[in-house]
């Protein structure tokens, strides 16, 4: 299992404890600091820029300096704002027991995109957004001057999960975010082309988030060599065999995201616990 769920979990799965989204830690006020400069358009902004350019200077490092000065970010990240991967049916379960889903905008593609996409969900334990709504609203009218409601959607438990549904149709990866760990405040959709979290992790490989507690299988008896599959994957970690005509899934890369499944026509994929493959048994 993953380090947070050693830590934060009780060597269960972390982010599906109810402590860690308990709203008494909600009053700390590095967690309300950090939550306002993901309000404030301006510091937003600015923080994205001086991480871009971060980013470029690490790539004309030496290896062993770049290296260093990863595991210094990824280990500050997982203090402060640090994600995981979760499948559809973990999202599910994290739905049964929050008792508040809100629709946000996603700060990443108003940043990379220059426009309004709500891919990001505040999940509460209180009723009708609980204190999370209540300092959303809160930030919004310090830094616009005023509170627009149509920004919070308020969805059902069944419409949030059809809502997760296409975004899986659109290739997105479900991801759940701590605001100063291990308290968890949402579960973004992400993608490479726009989220920054999954730049830094992907691209530039300076991880800000862990790999799902699953792992791809692919059933080969089962597997019609369609690729739909392929098409989806963020990671890179299917590929195609034109010996076999089947469909493969190089563990080592795979984040068992499971989004690759909802467009299988044949059922020939599924996940496995990461834990019992000594091939991916990292995260």
């Amino acid at each position: 299992m993953c380090q947070f769920c050693l830590k934060h979990g009780e060597g269960e799965k972390w982010y599906l404890q109810a402590q860690n989204y308990s709203e008494d830690m909600l009053s700390d006020l590095k967690r309300l600091k950090f939550m306002e400069l993901f309000a404030d358009p301006q510091a937003r902004e600015r923080e994205f820029q001086n991480m871009n350019i971060g980013l470029d200077r690490m790539k004309k490092m030496p290896w062993l300096i770049r290296t260093l000065f990863s595991r210094i970010i990824t280990r500050k990240m997982k203090k402060v704002h640090f994600g995981q991967v979760v499948p559809l049916e973990d999202v599910e379960r994290i739905f049964e027991f929050t008792n508040s889903i809100v629709r946000v905008a996603c700060v990443c593609r108003e940043s990379t995109l220059g426009k309004e996409k709500r891919y990001c969900y505040g999940i509460s334990l209180g009723p009708n957004g609980g204190k999370l709504m209540e300092i959303f609203q809160a930030l919004e009218e310090k830094f616009t001057g005023g509170v627009d409601d149509a920004r919070f959607e308020m969805l059902t438990k069944e419409e949030a999960l059809a809502a997760f549904r296409a975004h899986e149709r659109e290739g997105l990866c479900h991801t759940v975010w701590t605001f100063q760990t291990p308290f968890i405040g949402g579960i973004c959709n992400c993608d490479r082309s726009d989220c920054h979290a999954m730049r830094s992790t992907i691209t530039h490989q300076i991880p800000v988030m862990f790999r799902a507690e699953y792992i791809a299988a692919i059933d080969p008896e089962a597997c019609k060599g369609c690729r739909q599959c392929m098409r989806l994957c963020q990671f890179g970690a299917l590929s195609y065999s034109a010996a076999t005509k089947k469909t493969l899934v190089d563990q080592t890369f795979c984040y068992g995201c499971g989004i690759c499944r909802s467009v299988c026509s044949t059922n020939a994929i599924r996940l496995e616990d990461r834990a019992a493959s000594p091939a991916a048994n990292l995260w």
